[in-house]
């Protein structure tokens, strides 16, 4: 796999943490897209993907699942490209290249605070599914000696991880992502061949999960489900599209990536629950954590809130120790995406940069925050209101990149607004609309809407009432490289 800009141990520490947090990657340190793919595929081969796909499943049956799968992965790979494209050419990580394209300098907090939410959300969705697997394995009560244990130990080891960049990162995902796969492959097997529920039967189940509409209503929620990580995913192709070499390696970092979490993780995380629940079911009974009567329900309950304990019981203490490991690497993406956005976020708001080893232990000092929160338990409600942010951010990028900056030769580079009030006002009005329709049942497919408004607002803000400078104050391109770090 390729490296940038030579080992590490030749290299500054400091330089080495920051990993060009604010400013653009140079060419001697850009990568391929095959090794690029190794973060965005890693990133999203985890137990909460695992979870999210057999719940699709279960909201629309494995049909419906594998085809909402399939137009979710065309969507979230162009957009994908679409962003990445973005920084590939500018050569930073998404939410500083919102400085020029949407937001303005200041403005570019609130592309920091939703990338933030977004992946902050995702670390403590994983932290949250480890800690319950660890207690399963051992047996253990969930208390609070044993919370501040583990996920200590878990916090510990991802700022540690983390702290030395995208080297070490890039690293981990490529040799982990392939272990994962590996325990994917048996796990499958096991599911499928040695647990008494036939394949055929797993692959052709209807949905599982009752009073949620009729099969269109379905539909679309298992389409809104699968398109809060398409949208996650999109931006973090972005921040691993800072170090491609070619708009090519961008469009293969970003199909990969899509390939994975919508499809692969569907299919694979349908066998792996459906097949394996009457196994599990049976080990509860046996291990007096349910009845006969209440075993099937129970184990379903797992399914979903303790993902690794389907892993324990089909491949035992290797299969624990083997997740664990293959967890470290999508924690490492996460802090290390995480502390990108919360950098650009305090600098934004305050031009206050205490470097990126302190955002490393602040990102993960969230997280825990957001686990003691409940986030595991709003899953949907969470995933549904990250489609509407993650593409609303995306949908402003695109708009001002691809097709303002093609109508108006008065949009350009030679200076930046302070506050992009077009931006700004797209972002709010779109999720805000599609947010409030999409929970009371009028438009289901939130996160499209938003992608529309934004894609039409926008330009019509920023060409009229609201061009470069008006109701802010600018700076130069310059200036704002030397005084903003970008």
């Amino acid at each position: 796999m390729a490296t940038s800009g030579g080992s590490t141990r030749n290299r500054d520490i400091s330089e080495v943490i920051e990993d060009h947090a604010l400013e653009s990657v140079p060419q001697d340190q850009r990568k391929s897209g095959w090794s690029l793919a190794w973060s965005t595929t890693g990133i999203v081969t985890t137990l909460v993907q695992l979870a999210i796909g057999s719940y699709v499943a279960a909201i629309a049956g494995v049909g419906l699942g594998v085809l909402a799968g399939v137009l979710v992965c065309v969507f979230g790979a162009a957009l994908g490209w679409l962003v990445g494209n973005i920084s590939f050419r500018e050569g930073l990580s998404s939410t500083v290249t919102g400085r020029f394209y949407g937001f303005g300098v200041r403005g570019s907090f609130i592309a920091s605070a939703i990338f933030g939410f977004m992946i902050l959300g995702f670390l403590a969705l994983e932290n949250a599914l480890l800690y319950s697997g660890t207690l399963f394995i051992f047996g253990a009560e969930p208390n609070f000696l044993n919370a501040i244990l583990i996920y200590g130990g878990l916090t510990v080891a991802w700022i540690l991880l983390t702290t030395f960049g995208i080297n070490l990162v890039t690293r981990v995902s490529s040799v982990l992502t392939v272990a994962f796969l590996v325990l994917l492959v048996y796990m499958v097997y096991k599911a499928a061949f040695d647990t008494g529920v036939p394949l055929g039967e797993t692959l052709t189940h209807g949905p599982l999960i009752p009073n949620l509409g009729d099969t269109s209503s379905r539909f679309q929620l298992a389409l809104a489900v699968l398109a809060g990580s398409a949208g996650a995913l999109a931006l973090v192709d972005a921040d691993y599209a800072r170090y491609a070499r070619s708009t090519r390696d961008v469009g293969i970092l970003a199909i990969a990536g899509a390939i994975a979490i919508d499809i692969a993780m569907v299919v694979t995380g349908t066998i792996i629950i459906y097949g394996a629940t009457p196994v599990v079911a049976e080990f509860l009974v046996s291990s007096g954590q349910a009845t006969q009567a209440n075993a099937a329900q129970e184990a379903s309950a797992l399914s979903q809130a303790n993902t690794g304990a389907y892993f324990i019981v089909l491949s035992s203490v290797a299969g624990f120790l083997l997740m664990y490991a293959a967890q470290a690497k999508a924690q490492v993406l996460n802090t290390y995406s995480g502390s990108l956005a919360l950098t650009n976020l305090f600098d934004a708001l305050f031009s206050w940069r205490p470097g990126r080893f302190f955002m490393v232990i602040l990102g993960n000092i969230i997280g825990l925050l957001m686990v003691l929160g409940g986030i595991l338990g709003a899953l949907q409600t969470y995933l549904g209101l990250l489609g509407i942010l993650t593409t609303s951010f995306c949908g402003i990028m695109i708009a001002d990149y691809y097709i303002v900056r093609r109508i108006s030769s008065t949009v350009g580079r030679s200076s930046v607004d302070s506050i992009n009030w077009a931006g700004v006002i797209s972002i709010t009005l779109a999720s805000v609309v599609s947010f409030v329709l999409q929970q009371t049942g009028v438009f289901l497919l939130g996160f499209l809407l938003a992608l529309v408004i934004t894609l039409v607002l926008y330009p019509a803000l920023r060409l009229t009432v609201l061009k470069p400078g008006a109701f802010t104050s600018q700076i130069s391109t310059q200036k704002a490289v030397q005084e903003e770090g970008v």
